[in-house]
């Protein structure tokens, strides 16, 4: 099994922030010696997804994209986590809305 074998096998068993940290970094060295390679790529965003850095996901399935515009899980992972962003970003005092508060109805 070669190491880009291994380390992305250890992207879907990884359990800790630690573990993930170390594997970020290791799955990072691999993409500057294999660049444009979308199944790397694509586990990096997976990481970056499980530390909740969301950013910086949407980043590598946009270059997954990229580099196959066909993946269509790449796509429907940039949509949630775009939603997830809307969400966090949301801020219901900005816009009181006192007349109409959808959850008064």
């Amino acid at each position: 099994m070669s190491k880009k074998e291994k380390l992305l096998k250890a992207v879907r068993e990884v359990r800790t922030e630690k573990e993930t940290e170390d594997l970020l970094s290791e799955i990072t060295e691999l993409i500057a010696q294999l660049p444009g390679q979308e199944d790397i790529y694509f586990a990096r965003a997976e990481l970056f997804y499980k530390l909740n850095r969301y950013g910086e996901a949407i980043n590598d399935y946009m270059r997954v994209l990229e580099i196959n515009p066909e993946n269509r899980e790449a796509a429907g992972k940039i949509d949630i986590l775009k939603t997830i962003l809307r969400f966090h970003n949301t801020d219901i005092y900005a816009n009181p809305n006192t007349d109409m508060d959808p959850w008064l109805e």
